[in-house]
């Protein structure tokens, strides 16, 4: 059994900056750096959304509204995946969920579909202009 538990969210004004982690335990940690890792967010009353991933190459993705604002890394040694949030906006006020998928890989509809997604518990992350 994968679990994931987030951790570094947090209030703070506009320009701000937060960074998050994700810890994976269980089942994941013998293969950490076979899984896509990824992070999403969801704001009251929207849809889940992708915000930053990486895959088991290491090669990045992100949503266009968090491009050059925002980076993902991981530390295959702690089994941690990182986001660096900066130049925070009002509008990156949702509650931030860590996924881990070992098949398949993207910032949309097929991690969030996918029966084998793991989700963490989400850490929560408001921003005040």
């Amino acid at each position: 059994q994968v679990q994931l538990m987030e951790s570094g969210g947090g209030s703070v004004q506009a320009g701000g900056s937060l960074r998050l982690s994700c810890q994976a335990s269980g089942d994941i940690s013998s293969g950490y750096g076979d899984y896509c890792m990824a992070w999403f967010r969801q704001a009251p009353g929207k849809e889940r959304e992708g915000v930053a991933g990486i895959d088991w190459n290491g090669k990045t993705g992100y949503a266009h509204s968090v491009k050059g604002r925002f980076t993902v890394s991981k530390d295959n040694a702690k089994n941690t995946l990182y986001l660096q949030m900066n130049s925070l906006k009002p509008e990156d006020t949702a509650m931030y969920y860590c996924a881990a998928n070992s098949l398949v890989c993207d910032l949309g509809t097929i991690l969030l579909s996918s029966p084998l997604t793991k989700w963490g518990q989400g850490t929560q992350v408001t921003v005040s202009s």
